[in-house]
């Protein structure tokens, strides 16, 4: 991955939205934090107090620029961190969709939403951010599957929940 010069990064999935809560997919859907993803907002910003960064981001969608204001997060907004373009699938509900859809999906690398992004057009839009970080250490307020590109390019394969926090050393 480029940005070997990048330290760490610590990794901040939005709070969650009612998009989210009644199973939609959000993609670039501009939606709102819900009142959970604000009360998660604020314990994200309470759990990284004291912490020191070279550089903190957020995508340009509002869930995510409100979980940074909320935890008292002065983001500098890039575009390139937003979430997958579901396209057609944009708040559709996971039943809503193809079983052959829902596999790609679970797989992950290989996806192409339809009428949408694929997978490796955001792994590619996420590797132009990352290659543009000054060295140091930086924090990433972001989506479920910017995240998951990024760990599972460090050979991770995790979930991180609605506001949740994740580091990710020499990405």
């Amino acid at each position: 991955m480029a940005g070997r010069h990048v330290v760490a990064l610590d990794l901040v999935r939005h709070g969650a939205t009612v998009h989210g809560e009644e199973g939609r997919f959000s993609g670039w859907a501009r939606v709102p934090l819900s009142a959970d993803g604000r009360r998660q907002a604020r314990e994200v910003g309470r759990s990284l107090r004291g912490r020191r960064y070279d550089g903190v981001w957020s995508s340009d969608l509002p869930r995510a620029m409100e979980t940074a204001r909320l935890a008292s997060l002065d983001a500098v907004i890039d575009p390139r961190l937003r979430e997958l373009d579901f396209g057609e699938l944009e708040g559709a509900r996971w039943e809503d969709i193809p079983a052959n859809l829902q596999a790609e999906l679970v797989t992950f690398d290989g996806f192409r939403a339809p009428g949408g992004e694929s997978v490796d057009e955001l792994r590619e839009r996420v590797r132009s951010f990352i290659s543009d970080l000054a060295p140091g250490a930086h924090l990433l307020v972001t989506h479920g599957g910017v995240i998951r590109s990024l760990l599972r390019q460090a050979g991770r394969d995790e979930t991180v929940p609605h506001g949740g926090l994740v580091r990710l050393e020499n990405p």
